[in-house]
């Protein structure tokens, strides 16, 4: 296919300036082989808007995409709830990240947030880890209770947990007992819930609930996916509900995300997937 731009080259004495033929034979062979590039090219299509291999260029090296609630009231939220199972273990020995998030308020102000979640993180034993923590307004990181997991790192955040794939995992964000606001996790295979810890920092309710994947993979490392099902918030009156839908949202290009990541809705779940075709475009409301 490059024989075509190559006889242009080679039309062209060393030193002679290029002549209108010359550049008519070099447009024509480029021409074809755009044409043939793209008759044998078996590669996805790309464009300066796509990212679908190589490393993410964001700041922290990860790629994001998020489903953020819509709740059916106005009423304050002080608990929220999701299930999150992890469908397929990342073959790389890379850092992923799946977690439930809220922002802490009163009804003046926020005062920052956390996020709680499962972690594959090749440092701790068999890779498998959980964390719950987060940062304040200013954007410094919250102190808390110390945990009663151990943390092969010694991270105050993320601790060692025994977790397996295909397997339910219920999160919880709620008040803690003593003030604050605890994470905690339960393995619904055994039913053995786990407390994390409770995270130091004020506010009387949770807003802007929002379930993501961080994954710090190259964009087109093998493909994992994560489902999150049963989402439930509880008001300050007690209610239990369910958001009427989520919103898609996915880390632009522009920001170093990658561009083959997606999220889509199943009869059991909101499945989120690395390394696949975008089906659902960003901002698109999925029901649950």
């Amino acid at each position: 296919m490059a024989e075509a731009v190559e006889a242009a080259v080679e039309a062209a004495a060393p030193g002679e300036a290029w002549r209108p033929s010359m550049w008519k034979t070099l447009l024509s062979g480029l021409r074809r082989l755009r044409i043939l590039s793209a008759l044998f090219d078996t590669r996805p299509l790309s464009s300066p808007n796509e990212r679908r291999s190589g490393t993410p260029t964001s700041t922290n090296r990860a790629s994001s995409f998020h489903l953020r609630w819509e709740l059916p009231t106005r009423e304050p939220i002080v608990s929220i709830s999701a299930t999150l199972e992890v469908l397929n273990l990342p073959a790389v020995d890379r850092l992923y990240f799946w977690a439930l998030q809220a922002t802490f308020s009163d009804a003046r102000q926020r005062f920052g947030g956390a996020h709680l979640g499962l972690q594959f993180h090749p440092a701790y034993p068999g890779s498998t880890a959980v964390n719950w923590g987060g940062y304040d307004s200013s954007g410094r990181e919250l102190s808390g209770t110390e945990s009663a997991l151990s943390s092969s790192l010694r991270n105050a955040n993320t601790r060692d947990y025994d977790w397996a794939p295909n397997r339910q995992y219920r999160l919880t964000i709620e008040p803690a007992p003593s003030g604050g606001w605890r994470g905690s996790i339960v393995d619904l295979a055994t039913g053995t819930q786990t407390v994390i810890r409770d995270l130091t920092a004020p506010g009387d309710r949770l807003i802007s609930p929002v379930m993501w994947s961080e994954v710090f993979a190259d964009c087109d490392h093998p493909s994992v996916s994560v489902r999150w099902s049963d989402l439930q918030a509880v008001t300050t009156s007690g209610e239990t509900l369910t958001p009427t839908s989520v919103i898609t949202n996915y880390q632009t290009v522009t920001d170093g995300g990658c561009s083959n990541t997606n999220s889509h809705g199943e009869t059991n779940g909101l499945v989120q997937t690395t390394n696949t075709e975008r089906v659902t475009p960003q901002g698109v409301r999925i029901e649950t």
